[in-house]
């Protein structure tokens, strides 16, 4: 097989960045929009409906079920929280029915567990399901954010035009940073410029935002994970340069444990997602998840591969007839070598698994002493690997086979 290679030494050079000290690796946590939508009906959905009582269930799972354990810590609220108007003096108003105790009261119990606490607002007149926005009041907002003890802010984009974002965004970060509390600051910013025919400035996107979204919601579907893994490899020479410690192109939320990704589709979000450095924000019900779901999110050894502290978003280095590698540099580095973490993909759908053989020279792995490598998801060690020896895989339909190959000291 004959692979693009990997070039082995990565040149890098200074770039000006978000530097206030957060998402120093990709964040990861919960986030309630892609399971739970925008359900505000508590009367008669009240286990699944936007509530206070379904963030402290999650946290306490979060808790529980070992998630914290292995970095998930934020719980982070998405749309529908809002009265549909703000309070006389302006302020925003957490549904009252559906958060009778506030949100400085949710935080309060979310920190108390030893989690963060995620928020969601929009750049616009209106959020994208129609409660109030942040135009016009952008500095009370901040200040309402900070007393209520908000580690993140999730900026979407709705009702607000897009050629205002580059200042409007930049200023909205400022803001938050002014009012002492520390806090992510994850942007909507560029999808919705490339939506309406704008080129991004990502160079300045990543000196205002510590995550930014570039492409679709995320579906329950494979159709919508094999199109946001389409526009990453297709795109990567465009925008996998801007990401590093403190600032992460975000392809949306893990679906993994939902109902539209089989077992073999869920390893392949998950593997692809952690070579990418995506921040990793389960979007699932913590309290229905199969075993074998749940196995998948806490795979500690990929999340390692995704938490590199290097910081390198990988890239797409193969693409023929339905199958793809994908390569991410990781430590340890040694002698001026990376070592490297590689997803074998199979996109094929005929119904039989592929059989996948190449050399560690045509992954651009040439180390003279070798790659101790190893299966991340098998948990099975291949032993130690040269340059000329040659690696076969069998990977199963929509399915994917991810090693680490951990470089080698003299």
């Amino acid at each position: 097989m004959q692979c693009v290679l990997f070039i082995n030494i990565i040149m890098t050079s200074y770039v000006v960045s978000l530097n206030n000290g957060l998402a120093l690796t990709p964040p990861m946590g919960w986030l309630s929009w892609e399971r739970f939508r925008c359900n505000t009906d508590c009367e008669n959905d009240p286990e699944n409906c936007i509530s206070e009582n379904l963030f402290k269930t999650m946290a306490d799972l979060l808790i529980t079920e070992g998630y914290a354990s292995v970095g998930y810590e934020y719980i982070n609220i998405d749309d529908c929280w809002l009265e549909k108007k703000r309070s006389l003096n302006g302020k925003l108003v957490p549904d009252q029915l559906r958060f009778p105790s506030g949100m400085k009261y949710l935080s309060n119990y979310i920190h108390s567990r030893g989690l963060k606490f995620g928020i969601y607002e929009d750049f616009g007149n209106y959020t994208c399901a129609g409660y109030p926005g942040i135009i016009g009041h952008q500095i009370s907002d901040a200040n309402q954010f900070a007393e209520w003890g908000v580690d993140y802010v999730k900026l979407d984009g709705c009702y607000a035009f897009p050629e205002d974002m580059d200042k409007g965004y930049s200023e909205f970060q400022k803001i938050l940073n002014s009012t002492g509390r520390p806090m992510v600051f994850s942007c909507s910013w560029p999808v919705y410029q490339i939506y309406a025919g704008i080129q991004p400035n990502f160079s300045t996107i990543m000196e205002h935002c510590n995550m930014w979204r570039n492409f679709d919601d995320v579906q329950d579907s494979w159709a919508s994970v094999e199109s946001i893994i389409d526009y990453y490899g297709n795109n990567q020479d465009h925008i996998a340069q801007y990401a590093g410690p403190g600032h992460w192109n975000d392809p949306d939320m893990l679906i993994i444990g939902n109902f539209g990704l089989s077992y073999d589709q869920a390893k392949t979000q998950f593997a692809i997602w952690s070579i990418l450095a995506a921040p990793l924000l389960m979007s699932v019900d913590l309290r229905t998840i199969r075993p074998d779901f749940k196995a998948i999110l806490q795979n500690r050894q990929i999340i390692s591969v995704d938490q590199d502290p290097l910081g390198i978003q990988g890239r797409r280095i193969y693409k023929h007839k339905g199958i793809e590698i994908w390569s991410k540099p990781v430590t340890p580095i040694h002698d001026r070598h990376y070592s490297y973490a590689i997803a074998f993909v199979n996109r094929r759908t005929d119904g039989t698994p592929s059989d996948i053989a190449v050399t560690l020279k045509e992954l651009g792995l040439i180390a003279l002493n070798g790659y101790s490598v190893h299966d991340l998801y098998e948990n099975v060690d291949y032993g130690i690997l040269h340059a000329n020896t040659k690696i076969k895989v069998k990977v199963n339909p929509s399915g994917v086979v991810m090693l680490k190959a951990e470089v080698q000291r003299r």
